[in-house]
């Protein structure tokens, strides 16, 4: 793969909090390690989707691409430009290339907004139109765009339904003709039938504006149907990367595999439902106090000692496949006493 086919590259990407203590100890503070030396990329046209349970770190992930958190350390290089090294000038240019498709459709939205303002915000922050008129006009044509009525253009937020306020959402991320969208859960708040439609609508985008996702989401049943690649949070940190089909058919992590294992499987038969229940156990460790070595190991059915003493290395594949797990780690891997069976 050459340089000029990545559009994003994250590199050891942190954003760590600060939090102060309560009212019995006011001047303790301790450090959340929201992200935690994340590193991928992103190459022009795919889309690749970021899964994880809640807290694992994916949106604030999204958020510090855009520098609306800013990390604490490691660089985000959008079409061979370090974003994390920008001004604010020329920051502002720069977020015309990226935007961002938020995950409640309503508080996203100004309510005191029109359409026609929500829409076309972007078009007056960036100067990309030449008079009312024009601004008019590239607001109208976004809306037929997203299959919206060009007619409710002086309506507001509250008077549409959940799928077409995403939709404005959309609309207003495409007013900057941006190479990148991030779209951080863009249908969990959706009925499933208004799900369908709103990813076939990015899909189709997808395909007539030459448009790179970054899909986040929890739900991998939807994943699967609209990314090319997928990347696994656990924690603040990347555990697998891998083609979708790949993924889905050959998952090496022990937390990839039980989230596979909770997809719902529309079957009445209790035994092959049996057969798919999530084997974790317990609930996520707190990031202000992450478990040492594999950040995973106080859930995993696999670990033993190494796991609890040593940070596991990203293992890569010749197809790409890329595990941070001892399991795969022929230096660490022979130190296991009893062999386990992963995948």
């Amino acid at each position: 793969m050459q340089k000029s086919d990545l559009l994003l590259e994250v590199n050891d990407l942190k954003v760590h909090f600060k939090l102060r203590g309560g009212f019995f100890t006011p001047n303790k503070t301790e450090t959340v390690k929201a992200v935690d030396g994340v590193t991928f990329h992103v190459k022009r046209g795919e889309t690749l989707g970021m899964v994880g349970e809640s807290g694992c770190g994916k949106s604030t992930t999204g958020l510090s691409i855009l520098r609306m958190v800013e990390p604490n350390s490691g660089k985000v290089i959008l079409d061979g430009t370090d974003v994390t090294s920008l001004g604010r000038r020329e920051l502002r240019r720069e977020r015309r290339k990226m935007q961002m498709v938020f995950q409640d459709p309503f508080g996203a939205l100004n309510p005191r907004m029109t359409v026609l303002d929500i829409i076309g915000e972007p078009l007056t922050v960036h100067n990309m139109a030449k008079n009312f008129a024009d601004y008019k006009r590239q607001v109208l044509e976004l809306m037929e765009m997203v299959g919206l009525n060009p007619d409710m253009a002086q309506r507001f937020a509250h008077e549409f339904s959940g799928g077409q306020r995403q939709r404005i959402g959309i609309a207003r991320a495409l007013a900057a003709r941006p190479q990148l969208i991030i779209c951080d859960e863009p249908v969990s708040a959706l009925d499933v039938s208004i799900q369908a439609q709103v990813i076939n609508l990015l899909e189709d985008l997808q395909a007539e504006l030459g448009l790179t996702y970054l899909f986040i989401a929890h739900d991998l049943a939807v994943v699967k149907h609209i990314c090319d690649r997928i990347v696994v949070m656990y924690l603040g940190r990347i555990v697998e990367v891998a083609d979708r089909d790949d993924l889905y058919r050959n998952p090496k992590h022990p937390y990839t595999q039980a989230l596979l294992s909770a997809i719902p499987i529309a079957d009445p038969d209790p035994e092959v439902q049996k057969q798919f229940q999530p084997a974790l156990e317990g609930e996520v460790p707190s990031p202000v106090n992450p478990p040492p070595g594999c950040p995973f190991h106080p859930r995993c059915p696999h670990a033993w000692s190494a796991c609890s003493e040593l940070r596991p290395q990203t293992v890569t594949s010749e197809d790409g496949h890329s595990v941070a797990c001892h399991l795969y780690d022929p230096a660490v891997a022979k130190t296991q006493p009893i062999k386990a069976e992963a995948g």
